[in-house]
């Protein structure tokens, strides 16, 4: 029992953040139809920022956060402005292989800047260990889940009630229509980008935070098409949920079985469900009738 309470909480935490990432990919698909190969280079971005700023420069979480929430974002409106704009109306593999060499271009700025040795990165939030029903466990794992469902949680009133939020809703459904209702697209675009920037170096923060700092963490990119594969590329809702689906699969998986299946097993998720339900459990089916 001990061991599951254990799996079951690791998982949450690794569901929540790979939720956060998730959520970046899907904003960006859907205000664009761009699948963002980069978003773990993102998560990787992040955490080491706030490394130099909390570690390097020495200043205060609070204030270090900050400077990486703005870092990111700037860093997507960047990245929206100039390498993706010029890309409007090219073929879609011509995108996603933009996508690739940028998720390679910032993952080898960080090697340049920091090297390729891992690093301990100056925790901040509470480690010390804590008794859940006779498992211990980190407090930071606990602190992870409950940061990353509050923003999760934010994130979707911020869709589904703020104007710019459902600007970006309406910019999903139908760019044509929004265009018509006065709605600026190239603004929506760089929302896009630069919220999803933002929630992966939160995310990347929050791994930073119990595992450390390396290039290793740009995996969490890759971690994230079975979550939006199995939620749906077009859902909110089905990027969180497959999110924990996903971060509890990998749990149970390396600690009842092991021998590596944790890092298999997502992606057999992802091939069954494109075998038989491309659209994910909350995607949209589009049907073209020729």
């Amino acid at each position: 029992m001990d061991l599951f309470i254990q799996l079951t909480l690791t998982g949450l935490t690794n569901g929540a953040i790979l939720a956060l990432a998730a959520l970046g990919f899907v904003l960006i698909y859907k205000s664009s139809d761009v699948l963002n190969f980069a978003q773990g280079e993102f998560l990787l971005v992040g955490a080491y920022v706030t490394f130099a700023m909390l570690a390097q420069f020495g200043l205060h979480w609070t204030l270090g956060m900050a400077l990486t929430i703005l870092i990111a974002i700037g860093l997507g409106v960047l990245v929206e402005r100039l390498v993706l704009r010029p890309m409007i109306g090219e073929p879609i593999i011509s995108v996603i292989m933009v996508t690739i060499g940028l998720s390679s271009l910032l993952k080898a700025i960080v090697s340049t800047i920091w090297g390729n040795l891992p690093k301990a990165f100056p925790p901040f939030i509470p480690s010390q260990p804590v008794q859940i029903l006779g498992a211990t466990v980190g407090a930071d794992r606990l602190w992870a889940i409950v940061i990353a469902m509050l923003l999760l949680g934010i994130f979707t009133f911020f869709f589904r009630r703020s104007k710019e939020g459902i600007a970006m809703r309406a910019v999903a459904d139908d760019q044509q229509a929004a265009l018509s209702m006065g709605i600026s697209v190239k603004k929506i675009f760089a929302w896009a980008w630069s919220i999803a920037a933002a929630t992966a170096a939160i995310g990347g923060v929050l791994v930073a935070n119990i595992v450390g700092v390396s290039g290793e963490l740009a995996n969490f990119g890759v971690r994230v098409f079975p979550v939006v594969i199995l939620g749906g590329l077009d859902s909110i809702p089905g990027a969180i949920i497959g999110g924990v689906i996903i971060g509890l699969l990998e749990s149970y998986t390396g600690g009842y079985i092991g021998q590596g299946l944790n890092q298999v097993l997502p992606f057999v998720v992802l091939i069954i469900i494109l075998m038989i339900r491309p659209y994910g459990l909350f995607g949209q089916e589009i049907i073209e009738r020729v």
